[in-house]
């Protein structure tokens, strides 16, 4: 229930449905990118142009490296911009055209000596998602918590976020493989793919930053809010809520790279389908995440967001034991899919309304408060997660034999055929038993209403 006490806080207003929708727009466009790299990528490199798998595990990890680096940085500087349309806001339309740029660099890799190739994927994968992505999302992220204030308002943000946000991994996912085939199955019909993608993501990019305000503003003396990087740095790592949203942050992009980075892989080789296969059990799961995700609203309201997503954690560990029952077939790789989609959407429904209350309880326990370095910190979290899964996953598949070829399709020695199996049928289980012990410890649910009591005390008063 909303506490009465925020009826004095800055943000405190509702959010209209335009404003929702705008905001998750946002999110789409992103995931017509981001999707991308986390599925058909790898797939790209190794299938199209040749690279050997264990590169590519190798160049996504090190670059997750330097993407914890710009997370950081990107933290900082959003803690201190100060512009006339607000700390977050104006990096939408800043890197907008950049990143929809950087995008389809990713497949404008040069027919040349494969060291050359492997200099220029380095560059361009981080330029897209060490740089231009971090200058993008980070900031996205963080204005929501500088849209409202009020817990349930935040919760339905995030619900009509993720439940819209698969729709950029849709769409791209869906339809990119039908336009290479339709385009001549070579390089330049990938590239002509991602230019299309690009485009959609960059209009909703502007619709989002046209359409969403930032309206949250303390009621504190300027210098009060001055933090040293030291002294944020330090409130950030004593935040225990702050490490607990960022492991859950991390396990969702985990889940999604294992099985958008592998299930191409087990359509082509385990089921003999590359054409179409992978786009029906990519939509049949995504739509069913949707649409679960909206449906969790009612349920989060009633049970709180950590029981949802605690819930959901079990779903799926159920869902993966069941599918290493009968991994060759068909059929039990569906139930799976759809138990793990039913699974995923608590956490999706609510892993960013749990960070929006986490920079609640960093600034009611340090008199901090920091939006852009927790989103910061979180999303270094998942992106090194998500690098780290790539490259284990790449390079178990190399050393089990994987051949990689862009001129002539190949037989996979049987060690990578089970290899794909494995990883398929152990990743996402291990994700769940790592999300379930990680909510078993989140409590702070019991204490928002609490929290948010005191800070509108102290912001009274004029002190964080």
């Amino acid at each position: 229930m909303e506490n009465n006490n925020l009826n004095n806080m800055n943000g405190s207003g509702r959010l209209s449905w335009k404003v929702r929708f705008s905001y998750a727009g946002g999110d789409v466009a992103c995931n017509f990118i981001f999707g991308m790299v986390g599925t058909l990528l790898t797939l790209f490199y190794t299938d199209y142009v040749g690279i050997n798998a264990a590169m590519v595990g190798l160049i996504m990890l090190a670059s997750r490296m330097f993407d914890g680096f710009t997370d950081l940085i990107m933290g900082i500087l959003v803690e201190k911009t100060n512009s006339k349309w607000g700390k977050s806001r104006p990096w939408l339309l800043w890197m907008s055209i950049p990143y929809a740029i950087s995008a389809v660099a990713l497949f404008t890799v040069p027919h040349t000596d494969t060291n050359l190739q492997a200099i220029y994927i380095f560059v361009s994968y981080n330029f897209c998602t060490t740089f231009c992505y971090t200058a993008i999302n980070l900031p996205y992220g963080s204005l929501s918590t500088m849209m409202t204030r009020i817990s349930e308002e935040r919760n339905m943000l995030s619900v009509v976020r993720m439940g819209l946000s698969p729709l950029g991994r849709i769409i791209a996912v869906i339809f990119t493989m039908p336009l290479v085939k339709l385009f001549g199955n070579t390089q330049t019909s990938w590239v002509i793919a991602m230019s299309i993608w690009a485009a959609l993501a960059l209009a909703l990019l502007l619709i989002c930053f046209f359409n969403c305000k930032e309206t949250v503003v303390i009621n504190v003396a300027p210098e009060k809010r001055k933090t040293p990087v030291g002294k944020g740095l330090k409130a950030l790592i004593t935040n225990q809520y702050f490490w607990a949203v960022l492991v859950l942050w991390m396990l969702q992009s985990v889940s999604s790279s294992i099985s958008g980075t592998i299930l191409p892989y087990y359509c082509k080789y385990i089921f003999h389908n590359d054409t179409w296969l992978y786009s029906a059990l990519y939509l049949t799961e995504t739509l069913t995440l949707v649409l679960c995700i909206f449906l969790c609203a009612p349920i989060v309201k009633r049970v709180g967001k950590r029981n949802a997503a605690l819930a959901g954690m079990f779903i799926i560990l159920a869902g993966q034991l069941i599918f290493c029952m009968n991994p060759d077939s068909l059929a039990w790789m569906v139930i799976s899919c759809l138990m793990r989609a039913v699974g995923l959407a608590p956490l999706n429904a609510v892993v960013f309304g749990m960070i929006g209350d986490v920079v609640e309880f960093g600034q009611w326990k340090t008199h901090v408060r920091q939006e852009g370095m927790i989103f910061a910190g979180g999303s270094i979290g998942t992106k090194v997660g998500s690098g780290v899964a790539a490259a284990a996953m790449t390079g178990l598949l190399s050393a089990a034999g994987y051949i990689s070829s862009a001129a002539v399709a190949v037989e996979q020695p049987q060690s990578a055929l089970d290899m794909i199996v494995r990883i398929y049928e152990f990743g996402p289980a291990v994700v769940a038993v790592i999300g379930i012990v990680t909510l078993a410890f989140y409590k702070l649910d019991k204490y928002y209403d609490k929290i948010m009591e005191e800070l509108s005390e102290r912001e009274s008063r004029g002190e964080l």
